[in-house]
Parts: C-alpha cells; sequence; structure tokens
C-alpha cells in the first residue's frame, strides 16, 4: 500500500532531484488496464499539488494503451517542469514507449523493456473471432504490421507484383477486413509516426536519428512483441538511456515489488479461486495506480459479489442432467476512487 512506499518515495526524490509521479496500468491475467484518456484528470490532481517544478520523475509500468492518451499525458507533465524522465523499473511498452521517447531521458533497469509503438485497431468493425462465433462482440485486434507484411509477403516471397494480381489482393482482404479498418489503420500508422517525432525532438536532435528509430519502432522490429532492452535501447537505436547505479537499482525495485504485491500481477485472477469452498464472496481488487508523495493515490477498483450456483443441463432425454457450476460475477463498481492523503514532509 501506499503508506509502505512512502520512504521508497522520498529516496527516488532524493535520488534524482525530481518531484515523483507513479503511473502503474496492471497486466494480471483477468484484470488488465491500459493507459486511458481518463488518466489526464487524475494525473491534473497531483501535478497541481506538485506545482512547477525544474524537473518531474515518472516511475511507469505499462503494457501499453491509447496512442492519444500516452501523447497527452507527456505533454501535460511538461507544461509543470523543465525536465522531465521516465524510470522504467520492467515494462514501458507500446504505448508506455511513446511516453518514454518523449521524456528527456529513460532510466531503464537491467530488466526493463521498451516495444515497438506500431499501433493495432480494435474496434466493432475488425474481423469476429473464429474462437468464440456465439460471442460477436469478440474482435480481433487488425495491426499495422500485419497488414503490411501481408502485402511484403505477397510481393517479395510470392514475387506478386503486377497491378491486376495486387488489386486482386486488396479486394480479397477487403473481405476479410472491412475497408474502413484498412483506411483507419493507415491513418493510425501515419499519425504515430507524426506523434513520435515530435516527442523524440525532445531527446534526439538529430534528423537522421530521429528517422531510424521511429522506422524501428513502427516497422523495422518486425513484431509488436519485440522486446528492446537497455543496451539496445541506448548503442543500437541511440536513445537517452541512463542506467541506475546500485543503490538507485534497489529503491526501484524495491518500489515495484511494493506495487507488484499489492496489485497481484503475478497472480491470474480467477472466481473459482476467489470463491474457493465459499458459495459467496464479496471481492476488491485494485488494478491501476497513480501515485505522488504531494497527493496521494488514485487507485482503480473493480468490486462486486461472486455467487456460485449449480445448473442443472439436459442435453439427450435418455440420459441424466449434467450439474453444471455456474459462477456469476455481480460487478457493483469499477472505477477510480481518490485515496488522499496529507503531504509529507521531506
Amino acid at each position: 500500500m501506499y503508506n509502505n512506499r512512502i520512504e521508497l518515495y522520498k529516496k527516488i526524490e532524493n535520488a534524482r532531484n525530481s518531484k515523483l509521479l507513479v503511473y502503474i496500468t496492471g497486466d494480471r491475467p483477468g484484470l488488465e488496464t491500459q493507459i486511458h484518456p481518463e488518466i489526464l484528470d487524475y494525473f491534473i490532481d497531483h501535478l497541481d499539488k506538485i506545482g512547477k517544478q525544474r524537473k518531474i520523475s515518472l516511475f511507469l509500468y505499462t503494457r501499453g494503451g491509447n496512442t492519444l492518451a500516452a501523447w497527452s499525458l507527456v505533454n501535460l507533465i511538461r507544461q509543470f517542469c523543465e525536465d522531465f524522465e521516465v524510470i522504467v523499473p520492467s515494462k514501458a511498452q507500446s504505448a508506455g514507449t511513446l511516453i518514454a521517447i518523449g521524456a528527456n531521458r529513460i532510466v531503464m533497469t537491467k530488466q526493463a523493456t521498451l516495444g515497438p509503438i506500431d499501433p493495432s485497431l480494435n474496434s466493432p468493425l475488425c474481423p469476429q473471432n473464429p474462437m468464440a462465433p456465439q460471442n460477436p462482440q469478440i474482435r480481433i485486434p487488425v495491426s499495422v504490421e500485419s497488414i503490411k507484411g501481408f502485402f511484403q509477403f505477397a510481393q517479395n516471397d510470392l514475387k506478386i507484383n503486377d497491378e491486376v494480381n495486387l488489386k486482386d489482393i486488396l479486394i480479397n482482404l477487403s473481405n476479410q477486413v472491412h475497408p474502413l479498418v484498412l483506411g483507419d489503420i493507415y491513418r493510425s500508422r501515419t499519425q504515430i509516426q507524426m506523434l513520435a517525432k515530435k516527442l523524440l525532438s525532445k531527446q534526439i536532435k538529430e534528423e537522421e536519428k530521429i528517422e531510424k528509430i521511429i522506422a524501428f519502432l513502427c516497422s523495422d522490429s518486425g513484431s509488436h512483441d519485440y522486446t528492446i532492452y537497455r543496451r539496445e535501447a541506448k548503442n543500437e537505436l541511440g536513445l537517452n538511456i541512463e542506467k541506475p547505479d546500485d543503490n538507485l537499482y534497489s529503491i526501484i525495485k524495491a518500489t515495484f515489488d511494493n506495487i507488484k504485491s499489492e496489485l497481484e500481477l503475478d497472480n491470474p485472477y480467477n472466481p473459482n479461486v476467489v470463491l474457493g469452498a465459499n458459495q459467496t464472496i464479496d471481492y476488491s481488487c485494485r488494478r491501476s495506480l497513480i501515485e505522488s508523495l504531494d497527493f496521494g493515490t488514485h487507485v482503480f477498483v473493480s468490486e462486486g459479489t461472486l455467487i456460485k450456483s449449480i445448473q442443472s443441463i439436459q442435453q439427450m432425454p435418455q440420459f441424466p442432467p449434467i450439474q453444471q457450476t455456474i459462477i456469476n460475477d455481480q460487478r457493483k463498481f469499477e472505477g477510480w476512487k481518490t485515496e488522499k492523503f496529507q503531504k509529507s514532509e521531506n
């Protein structure tokens, strides 16, 4: 909990000579959260308390989320400081990488990873998941690089380069993926390249180096799952990466371990396990955090009641009914809560 991290936060602020913001989107299996535009109002609460500073450090852990929310968060924080850095204890992937490249520097632990920023589109027009035909709301996200890879395979490997055959390929693709989705994918790719270029200009000044980094993050990495560790980020991409000394590393790791324990990131959410031998149980799951010493905590919480029941299902008249266990999740609250604390004295 927050109280257990106060001294750790103070140590980070002293070590970095800055004011600290903490943003964690949880990736606990079954209770994942992502970067979302709604966070901006909560960050304003913290930044208003912090006030104008020379330097702000963002302690960031995320698998990604909304691209424009990431862009807006960087610009919001920069309204309150001259020097902005991101501390990555473990993962800052996808939209998290977009935030990181918008900083003056990125402090990465030895296990920290960045990742490609090529966008995936998830909309009601995306193809339906064939593994869940009974649920039309479950759609398959369409990746920019998947579409690009499809055409590169046709042209480079299959040697299909004439206009007639390429036109047929496009028509067949549009029968599988809605044309509006294909258009949005192209627009998203163009947009994220533009945003990345603007953000990188705060960290890198050489135009050629910026273009190289954007090309790799948006395309040349080959896969959205590609992981970029500290050495590659610094030596090959040329990002402004700082390695924490042993003392700072131990503080960063202790801080993240405490948060990881609170959000149960290593413990998949399983209603059967939560219920155990009980027929009904109330639950409260903390899923995402925004924290600072000056304000306290905003926490995204899911709360409700799990109820176990037995249902009889008659599949064939000549056989007895099958007893099936059903778990009903009566979600009573899902959203952000404020846990405000008095300003801690250094």
